[in-house]
């Protein structure tokens, strides 16, 4: 009997992580060859265990990077790191070169005066962690940061219903039943929180969109015929939502102060705790803190940066002449500050709303010239994840910085080894059996190879 592929695609994303398991085993069998690999990687995206615009877990993400052929492709969940072992174990199974990350909100004390990439709020710094080989020992100081990351996350959440409740009269949210079970590892964000209130609205009248867009008029004090226009755009919708309810200016906004978020130097210190890379993210070169990236950079640097992020769509892929050619130029000023300073560069489309593409187009002309530096990205952070699981030998490590004290060639050694495929079971197993040491020179030996031995 032929199996059903949309219903196991569906059940790659159920909340139950066996129905998961089983759905991938389903697909494997009944797809066992592997689209043709392409020079694409998405280093960032999304998974339900934070917010995914199809809602999609890690294990379908694996799967549909498979199925595009990319080279490689990396999950970042905001404060947590719920889906690490799933989807490594998944795109083990795919043959996939994989790495796993989170990302979050900080709070840069040195440009706590300057807008930085999250815009209109001076000091918030959106910033990542990349390569974590698995989740903080629970008692450990890396665990108590990425617990208190997370409960300062609910605390947001919790108090900005609180200040959007008090304005919309009738349509009381509550976060712990109708916000938090729309995630499986209840790790909620403001995404979670506007379909919340947007399906209450809706359901309060009776279904009917134009009905619910008379409600939102009147909570938000807008014009109803605008909203009833917008009505049947639900994406859209959401997104006007989210800038009336929690973006600045909006009912529930209130401006962060530097405790808002955790400090941009703690969040650092847990991750090279971790053996993991702290990454700087960049948002478009426009914003006062983002004007020297060279300064910034090497600010980040001198505080354990170790690699930077960008997402290439929302810098090229715009309507606007003029505001195109703009941001073109300072996303090839800031790749090259970053290449000239060693920093791997890692690209991503987030995938955290509907309607964003899964990856990168990157023959676009603006993308052609950085294409070589964006999968060089990857491969360093694929072969950190390799060279830190079997050899116990992490980028950021002493060893690594010791070895290779010059980022170019430490860059050189680990992107060799993120280039090798995806190592079959039977490699696997051998790595896995052989002392660090031992992994660490078959690792170098294969890598100048160009291919497993």
């Amino acid at each position: 009997m032929n199996p059903d592929i949309p219903a196991l695609l569906n059940a790659l994303s159920s909340f139950d992580a066996d129905v998961r398991r089983r759905a991938l085993s389903a697909l494997l069998d009944a797809e066992a060859t592997a689209p043709a690999e392409t020079w694409r990687v998405n280093m960032h995206m999304h998974t339900f265990f934070s917010y995914n615009g199809e809602g999609w877990s890690p294990t379908r993400l694996a799967w549909e990077s498979r199925r595009e052929g990319l080279y490689a492709a990396g999950i970042c969940d905001f404060d947590v790191l719920a889906g690490l072992r799933e989807f490594l174990d998944a795109a083990e199974a795919l043959r996939l070169r994989a790495a796993v990350g989170f990302e979050t909100r900080t709070f840069f004390r040195e440009y706590g005066n300057q807008e930085i990439n999250s815009p209109g709020e001076p000091g918030v710094f959106y910033f990542m962690g990349v390569g974590f080989r698995r989740e903080p020992d629970p008692g450990s100081c890396a665990h108590g940061v990425l617990t208190r990351m997370l409960h300062q996350s609910h605390q947001r959440n919790r108090d900005l219903i609180a200040r959007i409740n008090d304005r919309l009269a009738g349509l009381g949210l509550d976060y712990d039943s109708e916000v938090l079970p729309l995630t499986p590892a209840g790790n909620a964000t403001e995404r979670h929180i506007v379909t919340a209130y947007f399906d209450k609205a809706l359901a309060k009248a009776g279904g009917d969109p134009v009905r619910a867009a008379a409600f939102w008029a009147r909570g938000l004090g807008t014009s109803a015929d605008d909203l009833a226009a917008k009505a049947h755009d639900v994406n859209g919708f959401l997104d006007l939502l989210r800038s009336k309810l929690m973006k600045k200016g909006g009912v529930g906004y209130t401006q962060p102060t530097e405790g808002t978020f955790p400090a941009l130097d703690d969040v650092i210190a847990m991750i090279l705790d971790c053996g993991a890379l702290p990454t700087s993210t960049w948002l478009d070169g426009t914003s006062a803190g983002e004007a020297d990236p060279g300064a910034q950079l090497e600010c980040l640097i001198s505080k354990g940066v170790a690699a930077t992020n960008i997402i290439p769509d929302r810098n090229w892929n715009l309507k606007d002449p003029a505001q195109r050619e703009r941001k073109v130029r300072e996303l090839h000023r800031y790749a090259k500050m970053a290449g000239d300073l060693g920093l791997p560069v890692l690209v991503g489309t987030e995938m955290n709303k509907p309607g964003q593409r899964f990856v990168d187009d990157f023959e676009a002309p603006p993308m052609k010239p950085l294409a070589r530096q964006f999968i060089e990205g990857a491969q360093v952070v694929v072969g950190h994840q390799r060279f830190f699981r079997y050899a116990d030998f992490p980028y950021v490590g002493r060893e690594a910085c010791h070895e290779y004290a010059s980022r170019a060639r430490r860059n050189q050694v680990f992107a060799a080894v993120g280039a090798l495929p995806a190592p079959s079971p039977q490699i696997r197993g051998g790595l896995e059996a052989m002392p660090p040491p031992k992994a660490f020179s078959y690792l170098h030996d294969c890598a100048r190879r160009g291919e497993w031995i």
